[in-house]
């Protein structure tokens, strides 16, 4: 893989560098051939907190994951372990629904050592909990102030001004932003 590693807020180390490059070509085994596309690594540090964003596009899927700790390094092992469950997710999923050619399946390894079945916590996609409510029609800062009031990170309205279904959320910045329909 080729690795395209930036640093926000922080100078990337050859050190940093080297280690980033040392865990994800833990991933190549996971792979026929390794992907075409460049893997973006962003390292941060905002608030004391040290934070590493990793995106690999590959034909018909991105894998992304993301981690913030105190430390870097523990950051970058975090996000590796999170890209290496996503990967047999995905390939679980494409060794069920697709069996023809030329498909997600023809991306990821076949005899593999991780195939061992891993109970993991994402796979389970049940609904435990169903809410029905109206929506007030009102404005984003008043949505803002309900989903404060209520210490949700996120908040369905109805925009009095579009008229329509909108979202407002709380960002990890604490900033916020506003979901709307296209």
């Amino acid at each position: 893989m080729k690795y395209n590693v930036r640093g926000q807020n922080v100078p990337v180390t050859d050190a940093m560098r080297d280690y980033v490059e040392k865990k994800l070509n833990r991933l190549d085994k996971y792979f026929d051939a390794p992907p075409a596309a460049d893997t973006s690594v962003t390292m941060s540090v905002h608030k004391g907190s040290h934070g590493v964003e990793v995106t690999i596009p590959l034909p018909g899927v991105i894998l992304r994951a993301e981690e913030k700790s105190p430390d870097m390094y523990a950051s970058v092992d975090t996000v590796v372990d999170k890209l290496e469950r996503q990967i047999r997710k995905h390939k679980t999923k494409a060794n069920r629904k697709f069996r023809q050619k030329e498909s997600i399946k023809t991306l990821f390894r076949e005899d593999d050592v991780a195939s061992v079945a891993v109970q993991d916590p994402e796979e389970d996609l049940e609904v435990v909990r169903m809410k029905r409510f109206k929506l007030k029609p009102m404005d984003v800062e008043e949505a803002i102030l309900h989903m404060d009031m209520v210490g949700h990170s996120f908040y369905v309205f109805n925009n009095i001004e579009t008229k329509e279904v909108n979202v407002v959320y709380r960002r990890n910045d604490g900033r916020y932003g506003l979901i709307e329909q296209d």
